[in-house]
């Protein structure tokens, strides 16, 4: 007897989800643990996993569909068996939209585990562009550093999974001529985006926040020399060295991460919610901003505070790294405690997030300039300057608790040596 697949639950404020592409066509043999479709949430893209052995004998629903949680999407059985009839509850896609045919992808080449900024190794062969229909698939580094250099991605090949371009292939394209094609730049023009489930659940969160969390503004300035030399120190003794034997290559955001969650320790009152009651946290559920190309995801480091800079730093990077690749379990999205995003590849000094709902801070992190500073014998010299924000929910926190955490994150940051403590 067939069994029906439903479009199940994959977030806890998921109703609807759009059917993306099936990776399972019609007639092919299915086993346990198999993945039949790709989904978008309202908060990312994810795969759905079959849990029966047979042959996928029906689709109910198209690709680009919108499908209730709980409607039937597929029918599981044996070769020539008659599928069962289903009262419809698919949406079919819209006009404007154009929705992958179903097919079954070719294997697709993962990513390395690596840092944020870190792409993929450019193949022997040179990729098409990365160009899918009128979609340019590139990283949100390499697209704004194309507008910032005015390289036209159309014109790049790319080198990542599926051609994407990253952030190595505008940098050879800066560098040399024969990266880019000789065709004139794309002209601009008009274009109409449907707005994806997730885009809708971004909106919907981040407006709530703004509206209804008070929000107040913080910011300090911290010295980024000592931590610039503390990777550098980092890296030189691990970046070589085997997984097996601690090697990793240390970013910024992992340290700013391990700092924001050793800080807590000195002002645990910013890990707080607000609710019937304000509720003060026992572990840091550590947040931090990933940007995709769908929106924004926010990966959870748990229990940050209890892990060591490696344990984060790997963490970090496997988090990044399905986020990236639309593997992240809806567990791995939910219950953060507090929130740390980071522009600062993007050449941003300062700016201000807007609060992660629940949370009672999100941190922002600057880029290090190098500016003119007064040193302590009183005399002007170069440094460099890290601007550190803070958003605060004033209804949980008040200015002294956000203004005692951010100079525990200073302290902590200009002496990182207290991170291995």
């Amino acid at each position: 007897m067939a069994t029906l697949i439903d479009m199940p639950k994959l977030s806890d404020t998921m109703t609807v989800g759009t059917l993306v592409k099936w990776l399972k066509n019609e007639g092919d043999a299915v086993t346990n643990g198999d993945m039949i479709a790709e989904v978008e949430t309202d908060k990312a893209t994810m795969e759905v996993e079959c849990f029966e052995e047979g042959v996928l004998i029906k689709q109910y629903a198209e690709a680009g569909a919108e499908v209730p949680v709980g409607g039937a999407i597929a029918a599981i059985g044996e070769a020539g068996e008659s599928a069962p009839e289903v009262a419809a509850t698919a949406t079919a896609p819209s006009a404007s939209e154009e929705p992958e045919a179903a097919s079954t992808p070719a294997p697709v080449t993962p990513e390395p585990a690596a840092a944020p900024e870190i792409t993929a190794a450019e193949p022997p062969p040179a990729p098409a562009p990365a160009v899918s229909g009128t979609r340019i698939k590139a990283s949100p580094v390499a697209r704004k550093m194309a507008a910032q250099k005015g390289i036209d991605l159309s014109a790049v090949q790319g080198s990542g999974p599926g051609g994407r371009i990253v952030k190595e292939d505008i940098l050879q394209a800066g560098e040399s001529p024969s990266k880019v094609s000789s065709t004139p730049t794309a002209t601009l023009e008009a274009l109409t985006v449907p707005v994806s489930n997730m885009r809708k659940s971004i909106a919907k969160a981040l407006v709530a926040s703004k509206t209804q969390a008070p929000h107040f503004y913080l910011q300090i300035e911290v010295d980024g020399a000592p931590l610039a030399k503390f990777r550098a120190a980092l890296n030189k003794k691990y970046a070589d060295l085997p997984v097996e034997q601690g090697g990793n290559k240390f970013t910024v955001n992992d340290l700013t991460l391990k700092a924001a969650a050793e800080a807590v320790r000195q002002v645990p009152a910013i890990n707080r919610s607000w609710g019937e009651s304000i509720v003060q946290h026992g572990t840091v559920q550590l947040a931090f901003g990933v940007a995709i190309d769908d929106g924004l995801v926010t990966p959870v480091i748990p229990s940050a505070e209890t892990k060591s800079l490696h344990q984060i730093s790997a963490e970090a990077k496997a988090l990044i790294k399905k986020a990236r690749n639309k593997k992240l379990a809806p567990n791995e999205m939910s219950g953060s405690t507090l929130t740390v995003t980071n522009l600062g590849m993007f050449g941003i000094s300062d700016f201000y997030g807007i609060i992660n709902p629940s949370n009672a801070a999100i941190l922002s992190v600057g880029a290090t300039i190098k500016r003119p500073v007064v040193d302590e014998h009183n005399q002007i010299v170069i440094g460099h300057t890290m601007k550190v924000g803070l958003s605060g929910d004033h209804r949980v926190i008040d200015g002294a608790v956000g203004a005692q955490y951010l100079q525990a994150l200073k302290n902590i940051l200009e002496n990182p040596a207290l991170m291995l403590v």
